[in-house]
């Protein structure tokens, strides 16, 4: 089996370090080269473009970003620079050396109006600054008009990092009594099964460079919940790691919560064409929290 040269950027984030952990697996298939933050920051243009004209990757995976929703909101600037320009630019340099590029992206590029799961066709009309970054984003890959796959995932989670799962079993051990929205509904996934997806679909592509394979892609778990019923969820399969305390949880509106950034109701994505192309599929959230809090135990 011949290796692939892989360039893996963020790769001390959540995604970043499920994706290596996924891809240092497999070393007969991948020869990956894994650079954190420190070492490639989506800021310099110069730095990103000469680690790709010196590695010359056949796979190009882009897991850094910038995801602080609320906090984007004060800073558009240094949002657009890494989630709307730097794509753009590894979008360049994987089209000049004919590699595939594989970039993450959000539910937050829809309004939440529809009623129904999103659809790839459906039209963008992002609500804050983070998901108008990341649609940017999505346009400037797909304008070069190189090798591609954009997969939008949601409500990411993972046993490391800043997440609402590890934000939740904190609280748990600090607070009697949380009040979680219970009217915004999505799908919580999980870092290792985009990761484990990711891989998946790699692993099936024959041709990286081939233009076919190209597009946006949705990429969540099955199911769907809001941040209440995930919260709820949390406690259940997590109450040993906060010691069995009991915690109130009141579901609220996103009215009785103002956040600087708005979000969207419906952030459900229909997955249907990932399953159809590439014959992937993520588990249900539940499934994918569970193996969560089993990797939180056994480091506990």
């Amino acid at each position: 089996m011949t290796q692939s040269r892989v360039l893996l950027l963020g790769a001390n984030g959540q995604l970043g370090a499920a994706l290596r952990e996924q891809l240092e697996n497999k070393p007969e298939r991948y020869e990956l080269n894994a650079f954190t933050r420190a070492e490639a920051d989506l800021c310099d243009s110069q730095r990103l473009r000469s680690i790709v004209a010196e590695l010359k990757p056949a796979i190009i995976l882009n897991a850094a970003a910038y995801t602080a929703v609320d906090r984007a909101e004060s800073e558009p600037e240094l949002a657009a620079l890494i989630n709307a320009k730097a794509p753009g630019i590894l979008a360049e340099e994987a089209a000049r050396i004919g590699a595939l590029l594989v970039h993450y992206s959000t539910d937050y590029v829809f309004d939440g109006t529809k009623m129904s799961p999103w659809i790839e066709e459906d039209a963008p009309n992002p609500l804050n600054v983070y998901g108008t970054t990341k649609l940017a984003g999505e346009r400037a890959i797909v304008a070069i008009g190189g090798s591609h796959l954009i997969f939008r995932t949601s409500w990411v989670f993972a046993p490391q990092g800043k997440n609402f799962l590890l934000t939740i079993l904190r609280l748990a051990r600090e607070r009697d009594q949380l009040k979680i929205v219970d009217d915004q509904r999505g799908a919580p996934t999980s870092a290792f099964a985009i990761a484990k997806a990711t891989e998946e679909v790699l692993a099936r592509v024959q041709n990286y460079a081939a233009e076919s394979i190209s597009g946006i892609y949705h990429m969540t778990c099955s199911g769907e919940t809001t941040w209440f019923g995930f919260t709820q969820a949390i406690l259940e399969e997590a109450a040993a790691l906060v010691d069995d305390r009991h915690l109130e949880v009141i579901p609220i509106q996103s009215a009785d919560y103002p956040t600087p950034a708005k979000r969207p109701t419906n952030s459900v994505l229909n997955n249907r064409k990932l399953r159809e192309a590439f014959g992937v599929a993520l588990p249900s959230w539940r499934e994918a929290l569970r193996h969560a809090v089993t990797e939180l135990t056994e480091l506990r």
